[in-house]
């Protein structure tokens, strides 16, 4: 496959709206638009046609050069007005696939993502931990990039991101902003994050917490003054604040969980899920925010209780549960009651909800 047939398949998704695209031996090229994949009316691949995409999309000379050797390896690839796409080759029986993720050459923000005015408030705060978790493919770099981006607009302060790989391009507007690539620009997440520490940063974006030593040093840079944002692979508040603590070896889980009460500034937890119409998706969220109610329910070891004290807030503080929100998309007609029960928490305890509302 020529670099122009391969930069057209791509132009082409993003056109359809795609939010992947893959080429894999033995199928057609492959879009997955609203979360359905939809394999194009074209010829199956042949392993010589996917490894002409790795060669394509591989920028490293060396890495270039060792293509039959290549296992996994994710980078990232850029269409001049088109897109910027995170790359992932895998190597599945015995030849090399790849899988393409659409990042829009605009910088998503707040507003234009429909997203809660709370996360202008969730994006000012002067330090501590903000985590946007969720499943693969829900949306959280779009989520990130538009908090950071209403920083950009809105303070003059120092922006670090740590990044694998680089997925949004930011243009200083008010903030000054410094983008690192794991491979390119450093090691690893733990090693760039305590780097960090020393290039005098206000904000640091750690594009995923994987490990204990990386969760560590997060923690000591939203202690010691600095605004740290991050994601997680969990599915809400609770499940994140378990997942956090759980890393940590059982003697010191004590210490972490006083810490992350202190640190946690806000979980947005959000999950895409089908529009009424068939023709799209939205995204569902659950929003804590640290009240004392908060901190005193993860001090003291209950938050898989922290439900209720979300849903308590929501007047006051923003905050929202899964549960509040579907109905909220139910009652205004984005999704179907099909769609909100099947995602509740408590299907059952969402139906009775809904009759007393």
């Amino acid at each position: 496959m020529d670099q122009a047939t391969f930069n057209k398949l791509l132009t082409v998704g993003v056109q359809n709206g795609a939010s992947d695209i893959h080429f894999r031996p033995g199928d057609p090229p492959i879009y997955r638009v609203n979360g359905v994949l939809r394999p194009l009316k074209m010829e199956k691949l042949h392993p010589d046609h996917t490894r002409q995409v790795a060669l394509h999309v591989i920028s490293d000379p060396l890495t270039k050069s060792q293509i039959d050797s290549v296992q996994e390896y994710d980078t990232s690839y850029g269409l001049a007005g088109v897109a910027r796409f995170r790359v992932n080759l895998y190597r599945q029986r015995g030849t090399l696939a790849c899988i393409l993720r659409i990042i829009p050459d605009e910088i998503p923000t707040i507003d234009g993502l429909g997203l809660p005015q709370v996360l202008k408030t969730i994006a000012s705060n002067d330090r501590g931990l903000v985590l946007v978790t969720g499943a693969t493919g829900s949306g959280k770099s779009s989520t990130l990039a538009a908090m950071i981006d209403h920083i950009n607009r809105t303070e003059n302060l120092h922006i670090l991101t740590i990044e694998d790989p680089i997925e949004f391009i930011y243009k200083n507007v008010k903030s000054s902003i410094s983008q690192r690539e794991i491979g390119p620009d450093t090691e690893n997440f733990a090693i760039a994050l305590r780097a960090a520490l020393r290039q005098d940063p206000d904000v640091i974006l750690v594009g995923e917490m994987r490990d204990t030593e990386t969760i560590d040093i997060a923690l000591k840079a939203s202690e010691t003054g600095h605004l740290v944002f991050s994601t997680v692979h969990t599915t809400d508040a609770s499940r994140t604040i378990n997942r956090l603590i759980s890393v940590f070896p059982a003697e010191e889980q004590a210490m972490v969980r006083m810490r992350l009460a202190d640190s946690l500034k806000a979980t947005i937890s959000q999950r895409l899920l089908p529009k009424a119409d068939g023709k799209s998706r939205t995204v569902a969220l659950e929003i804590m925010v640290q009240t004392k109610s908060v901190e005193e329910y993860i001090r003291d070891d209950r938050a898989n209780e922290l439900k209720d004290v979300i849903e308590k807030g929501r007047d006051m503080f923003g905050t929202q549960s899964f549960d509040q929100h579907l109905s909220q998309l139910y009652r205004e007609g984005i999704i179907t009651l099909e769609t909100a029960q099947s995602a509740a928490s408590n299907p059952a305890d969402f139906q009775r909800a809904l009759e007393f509302e």
